[in-house]
């Protein structure tokens, strides 16, 4: 083969590969901090918390009908260190300037990268009330998350309900119940405007649009009626032989497992109940876990302590469908009597729990509020 031929079929070569490089590398994904802008966020209320990737912190916002992702700048990796912060709503309300009795804690949850800690709170009560977000460091140092100029992105629900007042609970406070973010989705329940108002919304993010959410149905066997008006409290992404499901808790103690794959816009979906805890009581958070080789479901309730889920072959547990089932059923669990006031329950790695303590709020148990002070922050061994 002639010379100068050889060398142009190399330089193709190289320039083919170069090429195939070039392209490479622009088809790599970006951050979802590249599509984050500056400005001031527009929160009008800071309840549900989940955390997403690079330490972005989702913050649901019911008043305003909202999910924000907000770039917390916290992506330092860090070791776990143990939290023991007493009376952590007196410092919060020393920081802002009012009396602790004017601060609300609404969520808390860990940054998987720096294992600082987040609450979400009220500075204030009633409708004038202001949405505040802090960090706690393992040094028990608190500071407000910036928010007058910060990278963040947010999106409206496209079917929040309308606010009233007289209700016995208002709808649009309960607009976002709870918030985890699962496979680049930020699943987000709570009620919507729907005939059957219970709503798990999947959205996809970076935020593009928020289509309408699927609906539920329920089994309830403590009540004995299928129900489709009441939010799903608390939940997590569960995998049950080899399937993506939603575990979801309700008032009055229904564990319903829900496959991620119904959760399409406009959905109607059917929940499968294969646990009664109990009635009048409300659930709070769960924790799911591995511990000497089996599976766990914590769960810190309002009036049932905390509880602990064996979660051992879930796809063994029939469905609970019978009006003859009026109360414990189903999943079995322990009650840890030795965990006291748990009102708030997060993830803080995979050996240990941060428990959020308090008294409950001065609603009945299956509505309790939020915890009254001195509110306390601690990790604990998962039992």
């Amino acid at each position: 083969m002639p010379r100068l031929k050889l060398v142009s079929m190399t330089v193709a070569l190289c320039l083919g590969v170069a090429a195939a490089i070039t392209v490479t590398a622009a088809r790599k994904p970006a951050s979802p901090l590249a599509e984050l802008p500056s400005g001031k966020v527009q929160l009008q209320s800071a309840g549900p918390l989940a955390f997403g990737p690079d330490g972005i912190l989702f913050v649901g916002d019911s008043v305003g009908g909202a999910i924000v992702a907000i770039d917390t700048q916290d992506h330092t990796s860090a070791s776990a260190k143990p939290v023991n912060v007493q009376g952590v709503d007196e410092k919060i309300a020393a920081l802002v300037g009012v009396t602790p009795d004017q601060i609300v804690i609404n969520d808390v949850k860990v940054n998987p990268i720096s294992k600082n800690v987040y609450l979400s709170a009220s500075r204030g009560r009633g409708p004038d009330a202001m949405p505040l977000i802090v960090r706690v460091d393992a040094s028990g140092k608190i500071t407000p998350l910036p928010l007058d100029n910060a990278r963040h992105q947010s999106i409206s629900l496209v079917d929040a309900p309308d606010s009233n007042p007289t209700a016995r609970q208002n709808p649009r406070m309960q607009t976002i119940t709870g918030m985890n973010y699962v496979d680049g989705n930020v699943i987000v329940a709570g009620l919507s405007n729907e005939e059957w108002a219970s709503a798990l919304r999947s959205i996809p993010y970076p935020f593009k649009e928020a289509s309408q959410g699927a609906t539920l149905q329920i089994w309830h066997s403590s009540h004995g009626r299928f129900e489709t008006a009441a939010p799903v409290r608390t939940f997590v992404p569960y995998t049950i032989s080899g399937q993506q499901y939603i575990l979801a808790a309700y008032t009055c103690t229904p564990l319903v497992k829900i496959p991620v794959s119904d959760l399409k816009p406009g959905a109607k979906v059917k929940g499968v109940e294969i646990a009664d805890l109990g009635m009048g009581n409300q659930p709070l958070d769960m924790v799911p876990y591995k511990k000497d080789g089996h599976d766990y479901i914590l769960i810190a309730n309002s009036s049932f302590g905390v509880l602990k889920l064996k979660a051992d072959n879930l796809a063994s547990y029939p469905a609970i469908d019978s009006p003859t089932i009026t109360n414990v059923a189903g999943v079995p669990f322990d009650t840890l009597s030795d965990i006291k006031d748990v009102r708030m329950l997060a993830q803080f790695d995979d050996s240990n729990a941060l428990i959020v303590t308090g008294k409950p709020g001065a609603g009945p148990a299956y509505a309790p509020g939020p915890p009254v002070g001195p509110i306390n922050l601690q990790t604990i061994a998962l039992p």
